[in-house]
């Protein structure tokens, strides 16, 4: 039976917000629009048109996997990311709002034709997202998982962008020198599996634990990054706020200068530091 848009909007929300969806609205008209191919002020303004029977089946099959916690970014296909276009998928990590300023500090940090790497690529968002904005860079990005850095290399022709992946642990063989290594590595304790949201069990764990207190790839990455940076040259990372302090603080009795940075809700989040004359 045909329904209204309004109606269907309404109801859309309801059944996100009873199945404890946390942005039910957000996310209801996320999918209305994808599924019905509407912008945002159509969406607005036709909400007295009817919907065809066949198109409000698209949009419950849709509600369904998405009040069954599906990511809303794997429904989607494609979000738009720090300037460039990501397709998504359970082959990697969506892309988080807060990795955004990590990419806005990491552009801060260099510029022309600077050499940067992404360690852990994922979507590629980071390494894609900095050739962007700065077309001379050269850009490297490495990943453990096949399957992700497929994915990136998908992003990477759906952008026209020219980033080398290389796929590996770490820093994979790569010697550098490089003038910026940047990462969203793997940060939270393994604790936190038990606690996880839905939406967390469709991202790769191998992108998501890093060992009892999430440090276990951020200490070898500094120390295999501390050989391959240029003089001058930045190591920036996201952490878990519960452990970004702890991180900077080690690196500084390591011979590193090393500070935190906050996220967009002050949350110290993020880790800016430089190899110091020390050995460690």
């Amino acid at each position: 039976m045909a329904e209204l848009l309004r109606d269907l909007l309404a109801r859309a929300t309801g059944q996100l917000r009873a199945a404890g969806v946390p942005s039910p609205e957000v996310d209801a008209r996320a999918l209305l629009e994808h599924a019905l191919g509407l912008s945002r002020a159509a969406l607005l303004l036709r909400g007295e048109e009817e919907v065809a029977p066949d198109a409000v089946a698209a949009v419950d099959d849709l509600l369904a996997r998405r009040a069954a916690r599906v990511p809303l970014q794997h429904l989607l296909g494609e979000v738009e990311w720090g300037g460039v276009r990501l397709r998504c998928d359970a082959r990697a990590l969506v892309p988080r709002p807060e990795t955004e300023w990590l990419l806005d500090l990491a552009r801060r940090e260099v510029g022309g034709s600077a050499r940067v790497l992404d360690i852990g690529t994922g979507t590629g968002a980071l390494a894609l997202g900095l050739k962007a904005a700065l077309p001379a860079a050269r850009v490297w990005a490495t990943d453990l998982s096949p399957g992700a850095l497929t994915l990136a290399r998908e992003n990477a022709a759906l952008n026209g962008l020219d980033v080398t992946f290389v796929e590996g642990d770490l820093l994979a063989g790569l010697a550098g020198p490089f003038d910026l290594i940047v990462s969203n590595p793997p940060y939270l304790p393994e604790g936190d599996r038990a606690g996880a949201d839905p939406e967390v069990t469709h991202d790769p764990e191998l992108a998501l634990y890093a060992g009892p207190d999430g440090l276990a790839l951020a200490r070898p990455l500094a120390a295999q990054a501390r050989a391959a940076l240029a003089p001058g040259g930045t190591l920036l990372l996201e952490l878990d706020p519960r452990n970004a302090a702890t991180f900077a603080a080690e690196l500084r009795g390591a011979g590193w200068e090393a500070g935190v940075l906050p996220d967009l809700t002050w949350r110290e989040r993020f880790v800016r530091a430089r190899p110091g004359d020390a050995g460690g």
